[in-house]
């Protein structure tokens, strides 16, 4: 009798296959091993025919989706809302500095390249997000992300995070009334006021007490399924408001580190975190279009080299 398996379980093998791979290449190298695992996405990309490559891309952008979360999720846990609020003017002011200057090269750069003003504004709104998730694995790969300056910029981060979903919900209205409406900016104020509120009620309030409660009947399967289940529920309502699931996972993970029970969370979803964290860094790889880059170099040249000096 033949058996087929499902091209999930091929492309799950061969991501996962890839990404040791190039983990244990990369260690030897003394080199990120996110850079293997982003260069392991390459070459199981439909793109590269040297070895045997990925056939459900939308599967795996799944996988990956989920590897952000919990990644958010684990770095949530070691930033509770009071560490935040302790870093929070210097975030603050660091992040919307870097916004306004980043935010301008990206226009004036566009400009010199002769795009359209709009143009050049979204070039400028896409440069002021950077990537949480590669600044974790980097900090995390030196162990540095402990530190009090790593608390400073995963704070600034969040912030910048914030201040791009605003900008999300600019930017398109901008584009297509060539104008700016108050009211949907105000919307989105009074959505993250809400959110706000509702991160600051449970993390202070809430859970700390209920799990402090029912601390005698959460063994670690209990505890596994509780944490996951909470995250995934912020992520939803965080989804639901108009922001990203990466927001509501970090949410839910400082709201887990205001309790007693932070440490062994973090323990027991250590594993998965490393699992679908590959799977989204390999996912990463695979995004990136070789032909397209090549066919654009001078921008992709130029637009790196203000993304790295900017910041």
């Amino acid at each position: 009798m033949e058996h087929h398996l499902p091209f999930l379980i091929t492309d799950l093998a061969l991501i996962l296959g890839a990404a040791a791979i190039t983990t244990l290449i990369f260690k030897k190298l003394k080199q990120p091993i996110v850079l293997g695992y982003i260069i392991a996405g390459v070459l199981v990309s439909p793109q590269v025919h040297l070895i045997p490559t990925v056939t459900d891309q939308a599967s795996i952008k799944i996988w990956a989706e989920i590897g952000v979360i919990f990644l958010l999720f684990s770095l949530g846990l070691e930033f509770s809302f009071k560490k935040l609020m302790r870093v929070g003017g210097t975030a603050s002011i660091t992040a919307l500095t870097e916004i306004v200057f980043i935010v301008a090269a990206g226009y004036l750069v566009g400009h010199w390249m002769g795009w359209k003003p709009i143009d050049c504004i979204f070039l400028g709104g896409m440069l002021a997000s950077s990537s949480t998730t590669i600044i974790i694995k980097a900090f995390d790969e030196l162990g540095i992300k402990t530190r009090q300056f790593a608390r400073v910029v995963f704070g600034v981060l969040i912030v910048e995070d914030i201040v791009v979903i605003l900008l999300l919900v600019l930017l398109p209205t901008i584009a297509i009334s060539q104008q700016i409406h108050g009211s949907e900016l105000l919307g989105t104020l009074v959505k993250l006021g809400f959110f706000l509120l509702l991160w600051f009620l449970l993390g202070i309030f809430l859970l700390p007490t209920l799990l402090k409660k029912a601390s005698s009947l959460l063994d670690r399967e209990m505890m596994l399924l509780l944490s996951i289940g909470l995250c995934l529920a912020m992520v939803v309502v965080a989804i639901e408001v108009g922001f990203t699931a990466e927001l509501g996972a970090f949410v839910m993970g400082s709201i887990f580190a205001e309790t007693t029970s932070a440490d062994r969370v973090e323990h027991i979803l250590h594993s998965l975190k490393d699992l679908f964290g590959a799977i989204f860094f390999v996912s990463v790889g695979m995004m990136i279009d070789l032909h397209t880059i090549w066919d654009y170099r001078v921008p992709v040249i130029v637009i790196t080299l203000v993304t790295i000096f900017g910041n």
